[in-house]
């Protein structure tokens, strides 16, 4: 099952190191039947959009996460999510329709691509960070600066140029 991983740069810089990651409880978004059923209408690539748009959502809580333990440098403010094509989840349509579990620490090996946030949208991506909270409380000036933060599309990398990504950053 292709499933998408929310992470941060930090969390990449450790997928290349060790050669796994363990994401933060395991969480991952895929394309579930519970997913299928709350839409209507869309294909496979659409439903895939949606899983990624959750999965990078999550990422950005990862970062307003970082930014509060605020231990070390400050973190880039870039989106991340890992597709990887894994085999064993468990379904969490207690938690949302797309929310799946992995079973075991995410190998590299298994990951298909990386889609990261341009530099460009550091600035949004920051705002959107300290406001996540408020947008999920239905707060309309915090989703005002959410939606701002999801109009950046993430870019597409393959997994053998990660470390050259990263080295760059």
């Amino acid at each position: 099952m292709r499933v998408y991983v929310p992470a941060t740069i930090a969390m990449l810089q450790r997928l290349v190191e060790d050669e796994q990651l363990d994401p933060v409880s395991r969480t991952a978004f895929a394309v579930t039947p519970a997913l299928r059923e709350a839409y209507a209408s869309g294909d496979d690539d659409e439903l895939a959009e949606v899983a990624m748009t959750e999965a990078a959502r999550a990422s950005l809580r990862l970062l307003a996460a970082e930014a509060e333990e605020g231990e070390g440098d400050k973190p880039l403010f870039r989106r991340a999510v890992i597709a990887a094509d894994v085999e064993d989840v468990k379904l969490r349509p207690d938690l949302d329709d797309a929310v799946v579990r992995l079973s075991a620490p995410l190998e590299l090996s298994a990951v298909a691509s990386v889609h990261v946030d341009l530099a460009e949208a550091e600035e949004s991506i920051e705002r959107a960070a300290k406001v996540i909270d408020a947008a999920d409380l239905g707060d309309a000036d915090a989703e005002f600066v959410l939606g701002d933060a999801e109009d950046h599309e993430l870019a597409w990398y393959a997994t053998q140029e990660l470390p050259f990504l990263l080295e760059l950053l």
